[in-house]
C-alpha cells in the first residue's frame, strides 16, 4: 500500500500542474477579462479542465477505492458539458452564427448522459496501475468518447477553416493558440480512452499542462481574448511559483523513496533537504524569473532604449514633417510593421493628412479623406483607447458607423490604430500594419506605441506653434515691407507736397508784396526819372546854375539804389535753390524781411524796435526759405497788432551752450488764445475770416526750420502779446 501512495504521488504531479495552469487561467478570465460570451466561455472550458485534472489526481490519491469512484463519477457531471461549450466557444469566437441547432443538439446529449453517470453504464470502477487509478469504462462512456472525437474533430475543421479564411494575423494567431492550447489539451484527455480501455500505459491526459502553459503563453504575451494583460507577470509567475513547488514535491518523494532505505523512517534528510531547498529557491526562482523576462518580456528593455532615443530626437525638432518622417520610421524600424501611416489633422482644411514612408501605400492613403465628422475620429476622441481591426465588429456603434470604420481598416491595409489625443481631442492617429514577421501587437507594443503617441502630441503641438510663429513672422515681415514700402512713399509724397506748400507759400507772400513793392518801385522811378528829365532841360538849355543839377542827379542816383535793394531782396527771398549749406546772416534776412513788408507797415503806428547782435556768426541754411519765415513771423505779429498800434521787438543772440543762433519776435498785439496755441502749426490752421489767410504761414515756418535742424516755439498771453523763438543750429549735421 506504500508503495501505491508513493507512486500515486508521483502519478498526480502532472495533473496537479495541469490543474494549477487551467485554475489560473479560469480566474483570470472571469476578474479581469471583459464579460463577453467569448471570455465567459473561455473561462468555463478551461475550468472543466482543470476540474479533469483535478479529478484524475484525485482519484488515485484518495485511498478508499469507493470515496474516489464517487468523486471520478461527480466531476464527469460537469466535464460531460466540456463538448457543448467547446462547441459554442469556437463559434461565437470565429463569429458563426447560423448553427445553434448543433450547439443546443449537444447541450441535449450532455443532459441525456447526466442521468446514467452515477452507474456503471458510464463509469464501471477503477482500473488499478502501477502509477494510479484511472475510471473503468461502461457501455456509454464509449458513446461519450466516440461523441467527443466528433466534436473535437468538427472544432478542428472549422478553425483550420476560419484560419485559411483569416488575412489579419492577429486572427490567424489566435486561432493557433486556440488549436494549440484548448485543442491540444482536450485531444490528449479524450486519449485517457486508452489506459480506460485496459491499455497499461500512463494517461496522454495528464500531460495536458503542457498545451495549457502554450495557451497561458498566447493569453499572457498577446493579451488573447480581449483580457486585461496587466496581471500578466503576477500569473506567470504565480504558476512558475506551482512548478516550482511540485518540482520540489517530487525531489522530496525521490529521495523518500529512492534513497531512504524501505520500512525506515528519519528526520534528518527531509530536514536538510529542507533547508536546501529554502536557499536554492530563492536564486533559482529569481533566475527562471530573469530568463522569463528575457524571452517573452524581452522587447520591453530594447523598447527603453529606443524611447529615450525618440524622446531626444523629438525634443530637438522643429518643423512638423521631420517629427512626422521620425514617428514613420522609428515606428517602422522597432516594430518591423509592413506599413505605418500617420494622419494629422489640419486645422486650415479641416481634415486628417495621411502620411507614409511606403511608396506602396501611398495609393490606399490616396482614397481616404476623414474629418472630425467621421464615426472613428468620434470614437477614438470618446475610447482614447487603441482600436484592432478584429474589434471592430464588436464596437457598441450603429451599424453605418462600424461598416465606415472597417472600410477605413480595409482601405489602409492596417491592423491597430492608435490615437494622438491633446486635452481629449484628438489631433492624430497611427495606423499600423501587420508584422512583417507574422506575430501580433504584444503589450510591451502597445506600451511603446502609447508612449510615442503621449511624446508625438508634445512634439507635434510644438511643431504647429513653432510653424505658425514662423507664419506670423513671414505674414509681419510681409506687411512690415508692405507698410514701409507705403510709408516710404507717403513720405516721398509728404516731403513733395511739403516742398509744393513752401515754394506756393513762398510764391503766394511773394504775390502778395509785389503790389507794394510795385509801389516803393514806382515813386523812386517817377521821381528819378522827373528830376533827370529836369536836368537834362537845364543842361540843354546851359543854364549856368549847374549845383541843381549835381543835387538833383545824387538824389535820383539813391532813389535808384534803393530800387536795386528792394528787387535784390524780392529775388534772394524768391529764389527756389533747396541748397541748405549756403551761408546766412540772420540780421541781413530780418532786413530783408522788414524792406518787403515796409509798404505794409508804413502808414501804421507801429514801432519796431531792432536788437540786433552784430557779432552774431553765419548759420548754415537757405537764405530764401529763412527769410520766408521770418516774413511770415513779422507779418503774423503787424497783424495781431489792434489797429496797427503797438510795438514789434525783434532780437537776434547767440547761443554757445547750444551753438545756435536764436531769433526771437516778440509784440505787444492781441495774443493766441491757450487752447489754440497747441494748433498753430498745423497745415490750414487759421483764426483769420475766410479769404484772409490760408492757414499755411506758421505750418510752412515750422517745416523749413525743422529741415534746418531748429527749433520754432511760441509763448503768448491773452491780450498782452505774443513772443517766437526761433532757434537754428550754426552747422548742419549731414545725414
Amino acid at each position: 500500500m506504500l508503495l501505491y501512495l508513493q507512486n500515486s504521488y508521483a502519478y498526480s504531479a502532472p495533473p496537479l500542474l495541469g490543474f494549477l495552469v487551467l485554475l489560473s487561467l479560469s480566474l483570470v478570465a472571469l476578474c479581469k477579462g471583459k464579460r463577453n460570451r467569448t471570455t465567459l466561455l473561455f473561462a468555463g472550458l478551461c475550468f472543466l479542465g482543470a476540474l479533469i485534472n483535478a479529478d484524475v489526481a484525485l482519484v488515485s490519491l484518495i485511498p478508499e477505492e469507493s470515496v474516489a469512484l464517487k468523486v471520478d463519477r461527480a466531476t464527469y457531471f460537469f466535464f460531460v458539458f466540456s463538448l457543448p461549450i467547446f462547441i459554442q466557444f469556437v463559434h461565437v469566437f470565429i463569429g458563426i452564427t447560423g448553427r445553434a441547432w448543433l450547439e443546443r443538439l449537444a447541450y441535449l446529449f450532455s443532459l441525456t448522459l447526466l442521468f446514467f453517470i452515477p452507474t456503471d453504464l458510464f463509469i464501471s470502477g477503477l482500473n488499478i496501475y502501477s502509477f494510479g487509478r484511472i475510471a473503468q469504462a461502461g457501455p456509454l462512456y464509449y458513446v461519450f468518447m466516440a461523441a467527443a472525437g466528433i466534436s473535437v474533430s468538427y472544432c478542428f475543421f472549422t478553425l483550420f477553416s476560419a484560419m485559411r479564411r483569416a488575412r489579419e494575423n492577429e486572427l490567424k494567431n489566435r486561432i493557433k493558440y486556440i488549436l494549440g492550447g484548448i485543442g491540444l489539451s482536450i485531444v490528449l484527455l479524450v486519449a485517457n480512452i486508452l489506459p480506460i480501455l485496459g491499455f497499461p500505459i500512463y494517461p496522454p491526459g495528464n500531460f495536458s499542462f503542457i498545451p495549457a502553459i502554450v495557451l497561458a503563453f498566447g493569453v499572457l504575451k498577446y493579451d488573447l481574448l480581449d483580457m486585461n494583460a496587466f496581471l500578466r507577470h503576477s500569473l506567470f509567475y504565480f504558476i512558475l511559483t506551482a512548478l516550482l513547488t511540485v518540482s520540489y514535491v517530487v525531489i522530496i518523494y525521490f529521495f523518500n523513496s529512492v534513497l531512504v532505505p524501505s520500512g525506515k523512517s528519519t528526520v534528518v534528510l527531509p530536514f536538510f533537504l529542507a533547508i536546501f531547498m529554502v536557499f536554492l529557491f530563492n536564486p533559482l526562482h529569481q533566475k527562471v524569473q530573469q530568463g522569463i523576462d528575457n524571452f517573452f518580456f524581452r522587447g520591453r528593455y530594447d523598447y527603453q532604449q529606443l524611447l529615450k532615443k525618440i524622446s531626444g530626437d523629438l525634443a530637438s525638432l522643429l518643423k512638423l514633417h521631420q517629427v512626422r518622417d521620425l514617428l514613420l520610421q522609428s515606428i517602422t524600424a522597432a516594430l518591423q510593421v509592413e506599413i505605418v501611416f500617420l494622419l494629422l489633422y489640419d486645422r486650415a482644411t479641416g481634415v486628417f493628412n495621411i502620411a507614409t514612408d511606403n511608396q506602396a501605400g501611398t495609393a490606399n492613403a490616396l482614397d481616404i479623406v476623414i474629418d472630425r465628422t467621421h464615426p472613428l475620429v468620434i470614437f477614438l476622441e470618446k475610447q482614447a483607447l487603441p482600436l484592432s481591426k478584429i474589434a471592430v465588429e464588436r464596437l457598441p456603434i450603429p451599424l453605418a458607423d462600424r461598416q465606415a470604420v472597417r472600410q477605413f481598416f480595409d482601405t489602409l491595409q492596417v491592423a491597430m490604430l492608435v490615437p494622438l489625443l491633446s486635452a481629449q481631442r484628438l489631433v492624430g492617429i497611427i495606423a499600423l500594419g501587420e508584422k512583417k514577421s507574422g506575430e501580433l501587437l504584444v503589450q510591451e507594443d502597445m506600451e511603446l506605441l502609447a508612449t510615442i503617441a503621449n511624446q508625438s502630441v508634445t512634439a507635434i503641438e510644438n511643431a504647429l506653434a513653432y510653424e505658425e510663429i514662423e507664419e506670423l513672422n513671414r505674414e509681419l515681415e510681409r506687411k512690415v515691407a508692405q507698410r514701409t514700402a507705403s510709408l516710404r512713399k507717403t513720405l516721398e509724397e509728404k516731403e513733395k507736397t511739403q516742398q509744393q506748400l513752401i515754394q506756393s507759400e513762398s510764391l503766394a507772400a511773394i504775390g502778395q508784396l509785389v503790389a507794394g513793392a510795385a509801389h516803393e518801385l514806382n515813386n523812386p522811378l517817377a521821381g528819378a526819372s522827373s528830376l533827370i528829365q529836369s536836368s537834362l532841360e537845364t543842361i540843354e538849355k546851359a543854364k549856368p546854375n549847374q549845383e541843381e543839377v549835381v543835387d538833383d542827379l545824387r538824389f535820383s542816383l539813391k532813389e535808384l539804389r534803393r530800387m536795386g535793394e528792394i528787387v535784390g531782396s524780392l529775388l534772394d527771398l524768391s529764389r527756389k535753390t533747396q541748397v541748405y549749406v549756403e551761408p546766412v546772416l540772420a540780421n541781413l534776412a530780418l532786413d530783408d524781411a522788414l524792406r518787403i513788408l515796409y509798404n505794409q507797415y508804413k502808414y501804421l503806428p507801429v514801432e519796431i524796435e531792432k536788437n540786433y547782435d552784430e557779432n552774431l556768426p553765419v548759420i548754415e541754411g537757405n537764405f530764401a526759405n529763412l527769410g520766408q519765415v521770418f516774413i511770415n513771423v513779422v507779418k503774423n505779429a503787424l497783424q495781431s497788432l489792434p489797429d496797427g498800434k503797438g510795438k514789434i521787438i525783434l532780437s537776434t543772440h547767440y547761443a554757445k551752450d547750444s551753438e545756435r543762433v536764436v531769433i526771437e519776435c516778440r509784440d505787444t498785439g492781441r495774443g493766441i488764445p491757450g487752447a489754440l496755441q497747441k494748433d498753430i502749426f498745423k497745415p490750414f490752421f487759421t483764426t483769420k475770416t475766410v479769404g484772409e489767410g490760408t492757414g499755411l504761414g506758421l505750418y510752412v515756418s515750422h517745416e523749413i526750420i525743422k529741415r534746418h535742424g531748429g527749433s520754432m516755439d511760441v509763448t503768448s498771453v491773452e491780450n498782452i502779446g505774443t513772443s517766437m523763438v526761433i532757434e537754428l543750429p550754426c552747422h548742419r549735421r549731414q545725414t
